[in-house]
């Protein structure tokens, strides 16, 4: 499949591992130019690096922290002039403190809406200007299938999640007459750092093994096993594509069946 992505400039965040890095790699094997961040330097030049030998492509490490709204201005200001423009933004951030509301301070809170929403309102706040002065873009958040059906245990994710999920169909609308597409991409259980850390906490709370906790996580999948992450990126490399150029304003799962809702 064509996707024409040669030459595109895409920001993705959160991408020293995980599905931001798988993404990442994704995109730049079909041609575009990356700008990645993460917080931590090594692991983001090493994931760079790897990606750089791995395609080929103009791969650019930039240190940010998405939760700060100066290191949002500053990522997005120097992707544009690394990059030449901006075309794709995919949002991504690591996932917040796992803990029954109760257990939650008004601390945990502040701190999730600034990584999860906030970040994703300042992200799309910079880039907008960028991609109406080329015509149109791309803008791809990685939400969580939480915002189909609750996880027990994640009520900040829960909630946060679907506030972005709020936000991308306002945009979707909002940006169709420029050509800006908006959707979110929604990961179920796939095997990641932090999936394999729950399942670690869930069998110390309960007594169990590990991998006791992730079979019973793979039986609840009706594909009964985790994803990999660069099934996930193919989803993502899609929707930044030519190919999705009628679809926007939706929220696509990649979780094997996990989710049981029609919609």
């Amino acid at each position: 499949m064509q996707t024409n992505l040669h030459d595109r400039c895409a920001i993705v965040c959160a991408a020293s591992k995980g599905l931001g890095r798988a993404t990442a790699m994704a995109l730049a094997r079909e041609g575009a130019r990356v700008v990645v961040c993460a917080r931590t330097a090594a692991t983001l030049d090493a994931a760079a690096a790897e990606i750089r030998n791995a395609t080929g492509a103009l791969v650019v490490p930039i240190v940010a922290d998405v939760s700060r709204a100066e290191d949002v201005g500053a990522l997005i200001a120097r992707a544009a002039s690394e990059l030449g423009g901006i075309d794709i933004l995919v949002t991504n951030t690591g996932g917040p403190t796992s803990a029954p509301f109760e257990a939650l301070t008004d601390e945990d809170w502040h701190g999730a809406i600034d990584s999860l929403v906030m970040s994703a309102v300042r992200l799309c706040r910079g880039v907008i200007p960028h991609m109406r002065r080329r015509g149109g873009g791309r803008i791809i958040h990685i939400t969580s299938v939480s915002v189909k059906q609750p996880i027990e245990g994640l009520v900040l994710s829960n909630a946060l999640r679907a506030a972005v999920t709020g936000l991308s169909r306002t945009l979707a609308n909002e940006l169709a007459l420029d050509r800006i597409l908006v959707n979110c991409v929604a990961p179920g259980y796939t095997r990641t750092d932090r999936v394999l850390e729950l399942a670690e906490a869930a069998a110390a709370r309960e007594g169990l093994t590990a991998e006791t906790v992730q079979r019973r996580i793979e039986e609840k999948i009706p594909l009964r096993r985790l994803a990999t992450p660069e099934e996930f990126a193919d989803v993502v490399t899609f929707l930044a594509s030519d190919r999705a150029s009628y679809v926007t304003g939706t929220t696509i799962q990649v979780d094997g069946g996990f989710v049981r809702s029609l919609l």
